[in-house]
């Protein structure tokens, strides 16, 4: 049996170094493509991959020898997960590896939108001084809907819970884990309640523009709204209009619709232009995961998964 693996993006050196002494053949390709790598799968027995790589029937129908695929970190929108469940394929992923990453640079983002903190700094570099108009609001006393208790909604919860905050917190699919601290909720007490929305949701057919006009009219409260799990859980034009009237108080975004955005053309990047000139608007290029810490954790949260896998003729 062939026992080479296939690493096609840009991960901790450790996992390479680990599945060799499990007994794999690693070939590191981090800049492969599709088109390339559908060529040549029917070589491995493993595929580790993270965004880039499209795992669709048409690749997995060359994927012969094919056993695992391994995902570092959490989303698994970009693998045909059913379909590689059908040929016995084994799947896993890594989603403990960044949750806290995820969840610090949450609370970050917030801290600095409530406190004018981004635009208070482009201010000063541009020799400007407006104390009143970058007067903070304090995160204390606030409610804090959590929307997807996973590994980092579960993990934004444990970091806010010094702040002195109501959270509630609602996943369609995750149950009791509410404490004195934590209220299991349901959308509807969240939508009367909430002042802060933080999504950790996976990209699903349901997740598709969760927030839309429709969640945010449904709003009792105006409110702020953190996104670092998938840019298409947000509807861009909804926020936007929804940022126009004051119903978003602000929003602190690391994923977006298209992360290519700036080269979109027509009323894509018109909308994403009026998003981006909102002074209350905080934008990251999808770090919330990407700190040097979880770049070793994913590995070898990955590494140890695919040695539980006890492949046969892999010692």
């Amino acid at each position: 049996m062939l026992k080479k693996v296939i690493i096609t993006d840009h991960l901790h050196p450790y996992l390479e170094e680990q599945l060799i002494k499990l007994g794999f053949e690693v070939d590191v390709q981090q800049d492969i493509t599709n088109e390339l790598l559908i060529e040549i799968i029917d070589q491995y027995i493993g595929l580790v991959l993270s965004t880039k790589i499209k795992v669709n029937p048409a690749l997995l129908d060359r994927a012969n020898q094919l056993l695992f695929i391994a995902r570092a970190g959490s989303g698994m929108e970009n693998i045909d997960v059913s379909y590689a469940l059908s040929k016995n394929i084994k799947v896993i992923n890594s989603p403990e590896g960044n949750a806290n990453a995820v969840a610090e640079h949450a609370v970050g983002s917030l801290l600095a939108l409530l406190n004018n903190i981004s635009r208070s700094d482009r201010e000063i570099r541009s020799g400007v001084w407006r104390r009143e108009q970058n007067r903070g609001t304090e995160l204390e006393g606030k409610t804090v809907g959590i929307i997807g208790f996973g590994n980092t909604g579960s993990a934004f919860a444990s970091k806010l819970l010094s702040f002195n905050v109501q959270i509630l917190a609602h996943d369609k699919y995750i149950f009791g884990f509410g404490n004195n601290l934590i209220k299991e909720s349901d959308l509807q007490e969240i939508k009367d309640k909430a002042d802060i929305i933080s999504f950790h949701l996976p990209l699903t057919a349901e997740t598709f523009h969760y927030l839309n006009e429709d969640f945010i009219a449904d709003f009792r409260k105006n409110f702020w709204v953190i996104n670092t799990s998938r840019g298409k859980v947000v509807d861009s034009p909804s926020l936007l209009k929804a940022l126009d009237s004051g119903k978003v108080l602000g929003a602190a975004l690391d994923v977006f619709e298209n992360e290519q955005f700036y080269h979109l053309q027509g009323d894509d990047k018109a909308i994403m232009e009026k998003i981006c000139s909102f002074e209350n608007i905080i934008l990251t290029p999808h770090i919330a995961g990407w700190s040097h810490e979880s770049f070793f954790k994913i590995s070898k949260i990955l590494a140890e998964r695919i040695e539980a896998l006890r492949l046969p003729n892999v010692k």
